[in-house]
Formats: C-alpha cells, structure tokens, sequence
C-alpha cells in the first residue's frame, strides 16, 4: 500500500503484482500447539512485473537507466559528486547506494569490520505437494543440531510451495557451509512437509547469507553519499534482508531525501540523520543472540525451542496487538514490556536458560536499549505538537528537525498499525 500511496502504483498495477496470497499461516515448535494467524507474511509478489511497472513509471517521468553498466568509482568533491561509469562518468548532487549487503561502499565504510550475526537460508520452489493451501510463518521440528537451531518457513507460491530452512549464526570460521546446510534442507523436508523428495519436481532453488552488524544501520563517513537497504544494514537482524523494511521506510526516505537536496543538508552529520538509531531494531539483537548457539557453547538440545513456543503463547495470550507487530519484525513498547510480564510470569523456566546463554554483556545493552525504545514512545506524541512549529524554521532546520521526529516514530515502532490481524482458535 506504501506503492500505492506514493502514486508509484495504481490500485489495480498493485493487485497484479500480487501473484499469490494465502490465509491461514501457522506458527509451530515440537510438543506445544499451533498457532494460526491470518493475514500475516500471505503475500507473494511478481518481482518480474514489479520492477518492470516501476522501470517503465520511472522513464515515463525523465528518469535515465543505465543498465548493463558498472560503476566503478565515486569520487567526492565539494560540490557534488563524481561517479564513474568505465570510460564515462557522471555527476550528481548525491549518490544513494542500494547495493545490498555485499556493497562495496559499505564495505569501505565498515572498514572490514567482522559481522556480529550470520542468517544462513537455503530452500527450493516445488511442485507435488498435496496440502498446499496454508504456511508457516516460522516452524521448528528439531532441537538444536550442529551448534545451531534450525528454523522452517513454508507457503504457498505460484509455481508450487516454497519452502525455507533457515538458521542464525556468528562468522565463527568454523562454521559449516551453505552446501551443508542445503543437504540438511533435503535431508529434512521430507519430515517437515510429510513427503518424499521423489514427488516434488523442483522448479527453482535458493540459498543466501545475510551479515547483521550490530554498529547498523550504517552512517555514511562521507558527505554526498547515502547508504539505503541492505547496505545500510537498516533490517532487524532476524529478519532475512531488506525489502520488508525499505518499503516501509520508503515513505520516510523519499520526503527525506528532497527535504535533504532542498536545504542542501548534504554533509555526512546531515545524511547521518537519514539512517538514525533505531532501539526497536536494535532490541532485536537479543532475540538473534538468544536464537543463536555459540560454537563451543553447551545448552540443552531444546532450550530454543522451549524458549520461543512460550514467548508466542504469551503473545497469542495476549492478543491481536502484541503479536502482530512481532510477526511484521516491527518491535514496540507496550507489546514487549508486556510479553516479557507474561512469560516470566507464565513460564519462568524457559526464560531463566537465557539469561547465560545471552551473556551479562548482552543483557545489559539489551536493557539499554529496552529503555530507549520506551523513551522513544513517549517522545514520538511529543513531535505531533511540535511539527507545526516547523514551518517558523529555516529549510535545513525543518530537515533537521523532522528527521528527528521520524526517527521516534520509527524507532518506537510507531510506523506499523494501519491493518488489524484476525487470530483463529
């Protein structure tokens, strides 16, 4: 809908590029029942017919595309910026890098810097399946194998069913590789899905590593040049990339973005602004290492497993408004503070186990961070009385100030909350 309020597609280009949508999606861990939800994670979208609306949309109105091309250097000056194109060049007032994880840019900016947290994901598209009309959200059928704890992911596509296994982990160099964990994917499909590899007809297959670093999301050294999406590192590091969290910073960044160029705020303290702490991601750190087993760390084979089934009781508890924004990856105040009431009250036992899994020094940071999204939330009201204030400023001071003040919405996790989640018993 964030396309559609843009005006950069119609209500029916929108409802095209919906290749697929399914309700309901179950939640599940061994030895505990299911949860269902419905219209949570239900949509598969056509990126083909996507990128392709938006390509032809972005020509029609003057843009310049220059594929089948590399850039090859960016140099900046004062004035602008230089961007080399092999033989050519061109040159721009700002440069945004959306190169993804593996940017080169980020990469210079992080100055080799090892990532914190490693999501590993492997999986295929398929034919043959017989129950093919619901998903899972996120599904654990195994306790913890090979120092990790394997999580699954299932819906229904256009071409078939795709399935995921997925798993957190550090870059300890020690640990196994994709192609292991591809042949545990086909090893255990068969027990996840309840079928045999003989009756699927593999249409396509994935695999992917996504580093999350805990200095994220990343603030460009440099004037001139923004970092956006998976360069940025802006996702929660639970989350496998950046799609779900550039669309919905995509409203924040467009009017950011011209409010930048306007005032002509384009040092790297002003760019900075575009890509602010955000506690409610970085809360999430937690989660990942609490999801994660160190390589030579000994915990009990379903300590994850037990952790997680009651976390999502407690929030299946307490209802629509706790467990929705969870399962968006959206973190906030209230539905946390009182999530972690509801185990610790409910189910002390699985959360005692964390506490030295995580590590004091974790916890404590955890905590500052827990204290900062609750600040947040009660600043982000403060700034719906202070914006008409605004237009008394100069243009880079609006800019300055309305990065602020986005930067406690969308830290507090006040973005989410327009769509109501229906729970089935």
């Amino acid at each position: 809908m964030v396309l559609v309020e843009l005006e950069l597609l119609s209500e029916a280009e929108l409802a095209i590029a919906i290749a697929s949508e399914y309700n309901p999606t179950r939640i599940s861990f061994p030895n505990t029942p299911d949860i269902w939800v419905r219209d949570v994670l239900n949509i598969g979208v056509d990126p083909v017919y996507l990128l392709a609306t938006l390509k032809a949309k972005f020509l029609k109105h003057g843009g310049k595309l220059l594929e089948f091309t590399s850039c090859d250097r960016v140099k900046i000056h004062p004035n602008g910026v230089e961007i080399g194109l092999g033989e050519g060049q061109l040159t721009s007032k700002l440069f945004i890098d959306a190169m993804g994880h593996f940017s080169p840019l980020a990469a210079q900016a992080r100055a080799g810097k090892k990532p914190e947290g490693i999501c590993l994901v492997v999986g295929s598209c398929a034919t043959g399946f017989e129950q093919n009309q619901t998903g899972d959200i996120f599904a654990a059928i195994t306790p913890i194998q090979n120092q990790c704890q394997y999580f699954w992911e299932a819906f229904p596509a256009r071409d078939g069913r795709t399935t995921y296994l997925f798993t957190y982990l550090d870059a300890h160099p020690d640990r196994f590789s994709l192609e292991f964990l591809f042949d545990e994917y086909l090893r255990l499909l068969p027990t996840y899905q309840n079928i045999e590899l003989a009756q699927l007809n593999f249409q396509r297959c994935l695999f992917g590593c996504f580093p999350s670093y805990r200095d994220s999301p990343l603030k460009t050294p440099w004037a001139r040049v923004l970092l956006i999406g998976d360069s940025s590192g802006s996702q929660s590091p639970v989350s496998f990339g950046g799609f779900g969290s550039m669309i919905r910073h995509l409203s924040r960044l467009t009017s950011g973005i011209e409010m930048a160029i306007q005032a002509d705020a384009l040092s790297n303290q002003d760019l900075q602004l575009l890509q602010p702490y955000q506690p409610n991601i970085a809360v999430t750190w937690m989660f990942q290492r609490a999801m994660s087993v160190g390589i030579e760390q000994q915990v009990h084979p379903d300590q994850i497993n037990n952790l997680l089934a009651a976390v999502f009781r407690s929030m299946e508890h307490l209802g629509d408004d706790i467990l929705r924004p969870f399962l968006q990856d959206v973190v906030q105040f209230p539905a946390l503070s009182r999530t972690l009431f509801q185990t610790s009250i409910t189910n002390l036992p699985a959360v005692i186990p964390v506490v030295p899994h995580v590590g004091m020094i974790t916890l404590l940071d955890w905590l500052i961070n827990y204290i900062n999204l609750g600040i947040y939330s009660g600043l982000d009201p403060l700034s719906k009385l202070l914006n008409p204030l605004l237009t008394q400023l100069s243009p880079q001071q609006q800019y300055h100030y309305q990065q602020l003040f986005q930067a406690w919405k969308y830290g507090s996790g006040k973005d989410l909350g327009r769509y109501k989640l229906k729970i089935e018993s």
